[in-house]
């Protein structure tokens, strides 16, 4: 493909070249599964220390240009302040995610709760994480939440519905004008019968009576096994309604692993979806953002691999083959249009990227790269001692 078709050469490398991959600062802390987190030496003990880790990756990859931040687990009392720290560092602070899952108040629901001071009480800390975004810039705001009942009866579902869309609403309404909400779902977990927002269909009903700049987040671990995601991701996209992605991947029931490492040809033809619609550069508005929680991993080269994970799937999609494609589809040749699929799929495209990094200034391996700077021993030695972060700080 390099020598024999320059121009589709300089067509998939501009775009990877503008490839933006958001990573979570949470995936520098302490986390994993809910039987153990193993701690590890040199884990950030505040949010300075995360943004650095995080500027770490982009220094070595050069598309993880912002981080997203979690609250409480990374609040600070000078926002702006955190915001230039992030901006000497080299990158910038990107999606707000709210957190309603983890007091005992939240118990029976944060913000479809049966108790109006807790409804109360979630939706003011939704407020709070728009303030934030005030403070640093950011434009997206991601909720996800726990809520469901574990019993048939425990309460009505209708009425959850409803005090869903009234924190929305809330939440919507203080929303600044190039400010966006993002939904998130979840197939199950923690509740076990019913969850408040359990699918892209109910996302989709409650960003529709929102408003206009309330869109769907598809979390690739958030779905029942075998489930088409590819067709999710094209329904939302043709509804204009897509608005971000977390990436991770899961075996079974749980969705923290590293991006592409359960299932590279379902995250290729995901990403197939994503070019074909002309959806991936920073104009058509989609976040592309990792949220994984690594554990017995150690986590700057896991975050590394997720992002080349992503790459290379999205260089595969970048290689198909959209005239032949069309004509197969168009002619009915069943096998044929699977080969185009296949054939661009089937492609090594790791000397492309790795010629890509070194035309960024990049060294062409960035986990390697990494490994030589001595960045890992430097911050084993300096962070030990203190507070290390995880889940709840």
């Amino acid at each position: 493909m390099t020598d024999r078709d320059p121009t589709t050469r300089a067509r998939v490398v501009a775009a990877l070249r503008s490839q933006r991959i958001e990573t979570p600062s949470w995936a520098f802390g302490n986390s994993g599964t809910r039987f153990k987190v193993f701690a590890q030496p040199g884990v950030p003990r505040t949010p300075h220390e995360k943004i650095e880790d995080a500027a770490t990756v982009h220094r070595f990859t050069g598309v993880a240009p912002s981080v997203a931040l979690h609250i409480p687990w990374d609040a600070v009392d000078d926002y702006p302040g955190l915001a230039a720290f992030a901006a000497e560092q080299g990158v910038a602070l990107g999606t707000i995610n709210s957190n309603v899952f983890q007091d005992d108040d939240y118990k029976l629901g944060s913000v479809t709760n049966p108790d109006p001071a807790t409804r109360r009480k979630a939706i003011g800390h939704l407020i709070e994480c728009v303030d934030v975004m005030d403070a640093t810039g950011s434009r997206d705001l991601k909720l996800w939440f726990s809520d469901g009942t574990n019993y048939p009866g425990q309460d009505s579902a209708r009425a959850r519905q409803d005090r869903l869309a009234d924190a929305l609403r809330q939440t919507y309404d203080r929303l600044g004008e190039h400010q966006r909400m993002l939904l998130e779902y979840k197939l199950f977990e923690p509740a076990f019968y019913l969850t408040d927002v359990p699918d892209w269909g109910t996302a989709y009903l409650h960003c529709v009576a929102a408003g206009p700049r309330a869109k769907v987040v598809i979390d690739t671990g958030h779905h029942a096994p075998g489930t088409n995601i590819e067709f999710i991701v094209a329904a939302l996209l043709r509804a204009g309604r897509l608005g971000a992605f977390d990436f991770n991947s899961r075996f079974y029931a749980d969705d923290d692993l590293m991006v592409g490492s359960a299932d590279p040809f379902q995250l290729f033809r995901i990403m197939y979806e994503i070019v074909s619609a002309d959806a991936l550069g920073p104009d058509a508005g989609i976040a592309f953002m990792l949220d994984q929680c690594h554990n017995i991993e150690p986590k700057i080269p896991a975050v590394i691999r997720s992002i080349m994970n992503v790459q290379e799937a999205t260089a595969k999609a970048l290689l198909v083959d959209a005239e032949a494609l069309a004509a197969a589809q168009q002619a009915g040749d069943v096998l044929g249009a699977n080969a185009v699929l296949m054939d661009a799929y089937n492609t090594d495209v790791r000397l492309l990227l790795a010629e890509v990094r070194e035309e960024m200034g990049l060294d062409p391996d960035p986990i390697a790269a990494y490994r030589r700077s001595g960045y890992a021993e430097r911050i084993i030695e300096q962070r030990a001692g203190g507070q290390q972060a995880g889940w709840g700080a």
